[in-house]
């Protein structure tokens, strides 16, 4: 009975944590422009995008939509690399220390090179999050 409350309190806190955020941002209306933070936006082929700083939606010299969506994917996949790599380091680090304290003992040595192995394929996803821009540049078309 008690798993059960607080698995049902657990689960209200994440829906309230998560949905009040969404709710204000809901109430305060469209934005009216966004900030280019990142220097390969200005450099796409196709569209107008200023080189950073503010682009207003209301302004006609740029395709504000586009340039605001691309410099949102660029900011995410920067964190999702950022994030991957630091993981992965950590996880090379545990595995490494997992194969010297493991004295001979097959189970652990295992062990650690699956640490080691599963940190590459971390580094592998870091990577093609780097290349998801490019790819979302072709099928756009810029």
């Amino acid at each position: 009975m008690l798993k059960k409350i607080s698995l049902a309190l657990v689960l209200i806190s994440f829906l309230a944590v998560s949905a009040v955020p969404t709710m204000v941002s809901a109430q305060a209306g469209a934005p009216e422009s966004c900030t280019i933070t990142h220097e390969e936006v200005a450099d796409l082929e196709g569209i107008d995008c200023p080189s950073s700083g503010e682009c207003r939606f209301d302004d006609t010299d740029y395709d504000c939509g586009m340039c605001c969506l691309m410099n949102s994917i660029y900011t995410i996949t920067d964190w999702i690399f950022i994030i991957l790599v630091a993981f992965a380091a950590i996880m090379v680090l545990f595995g490494a220390f997992t194969l010297l304290t493991a004295g001979g003992a097959p189970e652990k040595v295992t062990s650690g090179r699956n640490y080691i192995i599963y940190a590459a394929i971390g580094l592998a996803v870091g990577l093609f999050a780097k290349a998801i821009p490019a790819l979302v540049r072709v099928i756009m078309g810029v």
